[in-house]
């Protein structure tokens, strides 16, 4: 039987105050979700091949910490297809709250897990387990955030507030940083005992606050006009990969952009500290700053994007990332601070918001709000995941001494290339009604001039 798909409305209306509303409770959300999830990468980077894989060498230890948090990035697609489907049928705001909880929760828990040392192999296969939890929650987040968003947004004003969601991400970047940065500075015996847990356990505040406010919020209009409409997929993965496969992939090869904050916020911090010899906690303020110029320059990007379109800022910011890249990495090879500073600052910052920001409202209006949220869900995760493991093939192509990094600089410039060619074959979409996203162009036959 054959689904009735909604009829093409001109535009739903936006009601007075709920686009700045949902912006916040995107931002808000993002960035208590996402500073979970951070604070793992950085003690994957730093913390657990000491803690969890003690009997490999350090270089050994180092890999098998950082394929831990390619793990989390494993199961982003399991929990797309699975909190797609829900979020598009029952709708986008019962996600945000299961996704928040289960993030907050299984961050807490990596905070109580006893060491190597303590139980033996068990360890190791307990972190996996709460990393894949992680991936799980992750996976629903930010399409839902960005859905939410998207759709009580007005349509000349999408990207801009649409961009809290990924401006959350970079203030929750920035708390996991600024957490992990007093913690860095103790002497290492209380470090690797105690320390390295406090980050994990103020998951509990996450939980609070995040489910507070995004229990408070209310479902989209798209979302209750199609409801209304009766025209709610019954299996929106079907319809999906029915009228929307080519978007699917486009996504997925968008999303490799990724491996930019991975390879320059993991293996680069693992290289800086484990085999330049810098110092840690300087390593850390450049996240911090470059997160901090983020916070003003993702909105900056992302009103120029509802001026021009979204692909010519996509395209400048990923393009962009693939250059710096290799200027970030020589920085620190060659250890000058001043240099590392700048560079770390511009590449993270200032260019590569300008695909970041554009993210939540260039993927979302690819597709209808039947299947939006299952279609940026599942694009951007199976493209996460494979971005998550760049950390992994970084460290392989560095080789045991980690000293490699022009090889590396080459490979985050080649997966850079591929969200770029994507975004160049993507339709624009910045001038289309929110509630025609996602059609196929009507063909109208041109009238007859009389005789």
């Amino acid at each position: 039987m054959t689904e009735t798909p909604p009829s093409p409305a001109a535009g739903t209306p936006v009601l007075p105050g709920r686009p700045r509303k949902a912006a916040l409770a995107a931002w808000i959300g993002s960035a208590l979700e996402y500073y979970d999830f951070f604070i793992y990468g950085t003690a994957a980077a730093l913390i657990f091949g000491k803690v969890f894989f003690p009997t490999s060498d350090a270089a050994s230890g180092t890999l098998l910490s950082l394929a831990t948090f390619g793990v989390g990035y494993a199961a982003r697609p399991v929990g797309a297809f699975v909190l797609g489907h829900y979020g598009d049928r029952l709708g986008r705001k019962k996600i945000l709250s299961v996704t928040l909880v289960l993030m907050g929760v299984s961050t807490f828990l990596i905070g109580c897990l006893p060491t190597y040392e303590q139980i033996g192999i068990a360890a190791p296969a307990l972190l996996v387990t709460l990393r894949l939890l992680q991936g799980l929650s992750a996976a629903g987040e930010q399409a839902s955030a960005s859905s939410m968003t998207l759709e009580h947004s007005p349509d000349h004003r999408r990207a801009f507030y649409t961009s809290f969601t990924l401006n959350g991400t970079q203030a929750g970047s920035i708390f996991a940083t600024l957490a992990f940065i007093p913690i860095a500075a103790l002497p290492d015996e209380q470090l690797f005992s105690w320390g390295w847990r406090i980050p994990f356990w103020l998951s509990v505040v996450v939980v609070l606050v995040g489910y507070v406010i995004r229990r408070r919020m209310e479902e989209t209009p798209e979302f209750e006009r199609v409801t209304a409409e009766g025209a709610v997929a019954r299996f929106p993965l079907s319809v999906l990969f029915r009228e929307h496969r080519a978007d699917v992939l486009r996504v997925t090869a968008a999303a490799l952009f990724a491996t930019v904050s991975t390879i320059a916020g993991v293996w680069a911090l693992s290289f800086a500290v484990n085999t330049v010899k810098l110092d840690r906690s300087a390593l850390l303020w450049v996240s911090v700053l470059a997160n901090v110029v983020a916070l003003v320059a993702i909105p900056s990007w992302a009103v120029l994007s509802d001026r021009i379109g979204r692909r010519p800022v996509f395209i400048f910011g990923t393009a962009g990332c693939a250059v710096l890249m290799v200027a970030y990495l020589w920085a620190i090879s060659l250890g000058g601070y001043v240099l590392i500073f700048i560079v770390g600052i511009l590449l993270l910052g200032v260019v590569g918001s300008a695909a970041n920001g554009l993210q939540p409202a260039f993927y979302s209006e690819m597709f209808s709000t039947r299947v939006r949220l299952s279609g940026v869900a599942i694009g951007t995760q199976i493209g996460y995941a494979i971005a998550g493991f760049s950390a992994t093939f970084a460290a392989t192509i560095a080789g045991s001494d980690g000293t490699n990094w022009q090889g590396v600089a080459v490979l985050a410039a080649v997966l850079c290339a591929i969200p770029v060619i994507a975004a160049a074959t993507a339709r624009e979409t910045y001038r289309i009604p929110t509630a025609q996203l996602g059609m196929k162009p009507v063909k109208v036959a041109p009238t007859e001039a009389p005789a």
